[in-house]
């Protein structure tokens, strides 16, 4: 197409593409005005994931588009990660370079843009998907495409930034079949699977699923002409498929190897669902929970639910159509109530909240076929779309008055009579037009003014849900420690310019502000983990608990902070930590230094894998690793029991096994109990706390105060060893402890745990003498040392399959140490080692890549040819 060719089309086409681009982006940007969201306004866009996990994973692409970290390998998520693989679930849109232009510290900002584009795109790519596939007019088909960008399943998950890219290729892709079916040409189809599978893999499976599903019900809609496009269509999806595994398959080998596990099925029905959720979740305005126990998110507007109702009705639809699709609607609606469905749309891996990820496609199949109604709806319709018009209110209000109310009890009477108004007005509007009192274009432009004036509505009633589920976070919690925090780790690097460090932050802002801010740290919450370090990290006494979602450094040992390198704490109270320093300030936060914190490597003997671990005790794990890598055999801990002086709003109750209840007297007032603890000189003390049921403390913190400083912390997910402080004389220590957020929390009967810290000192002083510095950049570690006699190098690098490791430039065996620290022999002598990461299979996905292009290309060529000739 030449450059005046291009100019013809933008000025026929232009302004329907920016409308359909714009209106969602428009309606998004007021709604999200009426919340008192904007571009730089004090409540952000980052609510529930967004915050804690998008926010830093965008700032962490941002370090690597700037040349501060490895696209292929990160050290600052929980010791190390295969960053390439976080990408592929979280960051492979491709609009999320845009972070480029933005400071870390400016993030919400690069989030509430992107969100808007990925929106205006879904409109701008249902819209070219209409006007390819439709027999009508443009601002029809536009108004198709705003309730497609607006569909619930979209607005009601758009914190979840990652997720809103496949709403641009899936009816792209849709038309690359008809295309590939219609006119032989599969460039589209090639391109838009490729992009869909790069972005996001766990999205590509869904719509890779349906789009075949859909492929064979167009296939039956006329077998005798579309069956010739069986092999073009499989061909080019094929290698597609085969492109897209420079993205997908380092990311599906390394969750095998790194520990992921399919869900069992438990259950034949889904929990939560009810007879009448497809009408009730059809109804504007209807938000239950994005959390546990929700329903379907499938609205996408009352007019494609008219119109695609009309297309099963109508008499000008073939019969052998109806049956075809509809086929695909009952696919999908069994999915929702039948678990073995529901998990299969979900790749056998049950979702962790914001449940039934699959139900967009029932919108998209209602939109879709809204367009086929549409087309085939004329004025002498036979008043089946009045008739249609007429049975969905009763169904509304039959819905609303027989279901149970403990079912559907976000349902209120505004949300039917609203649903029901605007059904009303979009019968008006189509019987003026049936009557002659108004011309076809007219229709399209009002129905489009309705459309928007609808999705304005339903999009706010999804926003708000989220502020009311989640919360949209407030910028300030996000941005305002930024330049001190910023300040903190950059004299932390500068002081450790050639050796690595990691660094933790008793003040934390999120659970991956390492992402951010750039250092190595133990905290992550991610789907994209290495579940064997966090689990082996679990056992030593960092909270890691089931798939390891969540690993928190707080309230371990100091043993942990040295024998991980933990050299540096941020904090915004003094750290009552032996051998902890203050070192520099900036606003109300303090840098602080460990001395004892070891290197990254340490030489020790094969006994290491020798080693025994005691089962459920994490201090007697430590105290073995400690002995092993000292060749110590000496205990470092001590228990007493605290005595019991004072409690306010505590009812203490002691039950058998040495468990103690600790319950509320009066609701929504915290459980406050001071004990006294004598301490001896030279201890660092701890107050352990071990529920007795996790499963009952999502909700519950506790607050310790003692020495003037006062932490709390979520019971269920960071450790168990609250700190204390440090004792140099023998003392009586009164702390008190606040239990908050449950009305009875079930502990072992909670100890004081006395760290000798003499003991301590010595045992990592002669640690740190078998150390082994490295200088870490990108994907590399590099170290040079000299032994003896020959050695095992322990590194506190997780294990993985894409390290590998040389020493004098020959490549030596790795080997894990449980599951989850990388180590290897090193002979006797002077020795320059060097550490390198590939994600495994990058190199194969990488020729796979090359090699699908190049077979498509090939193959398009021979079509081409084949053609002409």
């Amino acid at each position: 197409m030449n450059v005046n060719k291009l100019k013809k089309y933008f000025k026929a086409e232009g302004k329907y593409g920016l409308a359909a681009f714009f209106i969602p982006f428009f309606i998004m940007f007021f709604v999200y005005l009426s919340l008192g969201i904007y571009w730089g306004s004090d409540r952000s866009v980052l609510a529930s994931d967004a915050f804690s996990q998008f926010s830093n994973f965008h700032a962490s692409f941002n370090n690597v588009m700037h040349g501060k970290q490895s696209i292929f390998y990160t050290w600052n998520a929980s010791l190390g990660l295969n960053y390439w693989s976080l990408i592929s679930y979280y960051l492979g849109g491709i609009f999320t370079p845009i972070v480029f232009f933005f400071n870390n510290q400016n993030i919400p900002d690069a989030l509430y843009l992107l969100t808007l584009i990925k929106i205006g795109s879904a409109g701008l790519a249902f819209w070219y998907f209409g006007k390819n596939t439709y027999k009508l007019s443009q601002w029809s088909i536009i108004s198709l495409s705003v309730a497609y960008s607006l569909m619930s399943f979209i607005t009601a998950h758009s914190e979840l930034i990652m997720w809103l890219d496949i709403f641009m290729y899936l009816p792209l892709i849709v038309l690359g079949i008809n295309q590939v079916m219609d006119k032989g040409k599969s460039i589209l189809l090639f391109v838009s699977y490729l992009l869909l599978f790069i972005s996001n893999f766990y999205f590509g499976f869904m719509i890779g699923v349906f789009t075949v599903g859909y492929f064979f019900a167009r296939l039956a809609t006329n077998p005798k002409a579309y069956k010739k496009t069986i092999v073009p269509y499989f061909a080019t999806s094929l290698f597609a498929g085969i492109s897209s595994m420079i993205m997908i398959l380092p990311a599906v080998l390394d969750l095998k190897t790194n520990g992921e596990t399919l869900s069992e099925m438990t259950r034949l029905k889904t929990e939560a669902t009810s007879f009448w959720d497809i009408i009730i979740k059809n109804m504007i305005g209807v938000f239950d929970t994005t959390k546990y126990g929700s329903i379907p998110f499938i609205y996408v507007g009352i007019l494609p639910l008219l119109f695609c109702l009309f297309y099963f009705v109508t008499k000008k639809v073939k019969t052998v159509n109806k049956i075809a699709y509809g086929s695909l609607f009952i696919l999908l609606i069994a999915s929702f109530y039948l678990e073995p469905l529901n998990l299969f749309w979900h790749g056998f891996h049950a979702p962790n909240m914001f449940l039934f990820r699959f139900s967009f496609l029932f919108s998209f199949l209602v939109v879709m076929l809204a367009g086929y109604g549409w087309e085939n709806f004329s004025k002498d319709d036979g008043g089946y779309l009045v008739g249609i018009g007429l049975l969905v209110p009763v169904l509304f209000l039959l819905a609303k008055l027989t279901a149970p109310k403990t079912s559907y009890d976000f349902v209120t009477s505004t949300h039917v009579l609203m649903s029901i108004l605007f059904v009303f007005l979009y019968l008006i509007a189509i019987i003026f037009y049936q009557l002659k009192k108004l011309p076809g274009k007219r229709l399209a432009i009002l129905l489009l003014l309705i459309v928007s004036g609808e999705a304005f509505l339903n999009t706010s009633y999804m926003l708000n849900g989220i502020l009311d589920d989640w919360n949209y976070a407030s910028r300030s919690l996000y941005s305002d420690p930024y330049p001190n925090y910023k300040k903190l780790t950059d004299t932390a690097d500068k002081a450790n310019k050639d050796e690595f460090y990691r660094l933790e932050s008793l003040a934390p802002i999120s659970s991956n502000d390492s992402f951010s801010y750039g250092y190595s740290g133990i905290s992550m919450f991610s789907s994209i983990r290495n579940r064997h370090s966090s689990t082996f990290l679990n056992d030593l006494g960092y909270r890691s608990r089931g798939t390891s979602l969540n690993i928190r450094y707080q309230n371990n040992t100091l043993f942990m902070d040295s024998l991980l390198g933990v050299k540096h704490n941020i904090s915004d109270q003094k750290v009552n930590k032996y051998g902890f320093t203050s070192v520099a300030k900036a606003g109300k936060y303090q840098l602080y230094e460990n001395d004892l914190a070891m290197p990254l490597g340490v030489l020790t003997d094969d006994t290491l894998y020798k080693t025994k671990f005691p089962k459920n005790d994490n201090l007697g794990a430590q105290t073995a690793l400690i002995n092993q890598l000292s060749n110590f055999e000496d205990s470092y801990f001590t228990f007493t029991k605290p005595t019991v002086v004072e409690t306010k709003n505590t009812q203490i109750i002691n039950k058998p096994n040495n468990h103690v209840l600790f319950k509320e007297q009066k609701s929504n007032i915290g459980k406050t109990i001071t004990y006294d603890v004598f301490v001896p000189a030279g201890n660092q003390a701890y107050l352990s706390l071990f529920p007795g049921d996790f499963s009952k403390l999502e909700s519950s913190s506790a607050t310790v105060l003692s020495q003037g400083t006062s932490y709390k912390s979520q019971i269920n997910i960071t450790g168990q060893y609250y700190n204390l402080g440090y004792f140099e004389k023998d003392s009586t220590l009164r702390f008190s402890l606040e239990l908050y957020g449950t009305k009875e929390v079930d502990f072992i009967d909670p100890p004081v745990v006395m760290m000798d810290t003499n003991k301590y000192q010595s045992a990592m002083k002669e640690i740190n003498n078998q150390g082994v510095d490295f200088n870490v950049h990108g994907r590399k570690a590099e170290a040079t040392i000299e032994t003896p006699e020959d050695k095992v190098l322990m590194t506190t690098i997780p294990y993985d399959k894409g390290w590998s490791v040389k020493v004098d430039g020959k490549k030596v065996p790795t080997k894990d140490f449980k599951d989850a620290f990388l180590t290897f022999y090193v002979p006797k002598g002077k020795h320059d080692i060097t550490l390198s990461f590939l994600p495994p299979g990058l190199t194969i996905g990488a020729l796979l890549f090359a090699l699908g292009i190049a077979s498509f290309s090939g193959y398009y060529y021979f079509i081409l040819n084949k053609k002409k000739n």
